[in-house]
């Protein structure tokens, strides 16, 4: 080859390797970083939305207990608000006495086995428990007892007769 070809392709060859300078070397690192970016998203959204899962799962049976508990009070006290209202003799705000305390209270009960849905009624213990919530939410006399106002208003909403 003659020295001038050669000087040539000298020339030619030296110019981009003179540019590759090792603190001119591009690395293209956004791409690098968006792929690493997928991969922690990939394996880190499964896992969350798992964690995310079981946290609500554990807290369901909780609130669940609340809410029927919430429910059961609203329902007593709304049921016994019927029952002042629609007893003759029973006033708001009053003590009642014994006769009509039974009354209110198997009136109350009725409605509630009438209106309510079953499993709310079931949650306020049937219909037993839920004549013994109202007994206890309802202002009676000193002398009423389980015995003498609770029993007579459950064995008149058992057999469908009116209380004395």
């Amino acid at each position: 080859m003659p020295p001038i070809r050669i000087a040539l392709v000298l020339a030619l060859v030296s110019t981009p390797c003179a540019a590759l300078d090792p603190a001119s070397v591009v690395v293209p690192w956004g791409d690098a970083v968006a792929v690493a970016a997928q991969a922690v998203t990939g394996l880190l959204l499964p896992l969350a939305v798992t964690a995310a899962t079981a946290a609500l799962a554990r807290l369901a049976g909780p609130l669940r207990t609340l809410v029927t508990a919430t429910l059961v009070e609203r329902l007593v006290r709304n049921v016994g608000d019927y029952a002042v209202n629609a007893v003759a003799g029973a006033v708001r705000g009053r003590t009642l006495s014994v006769p009509v305390g039974s009354a209110v209270i198997a009136r109350a009960v009725q409605r509630g086995l009438d209106e309510a849905p079953a499993w709310l009624v079931r949650a306020a213990g049937g219909r037993e428990g839920l004549a013994e919530k109202v007994f206890r939410s309802l202002p009676l006399a000193e002398e009423a007892t389980l015995a003498n106002t609770l029993r007579p208003a459950v064995e008149a909403v058992r057999t469908g007769r009116r209380t004395p």
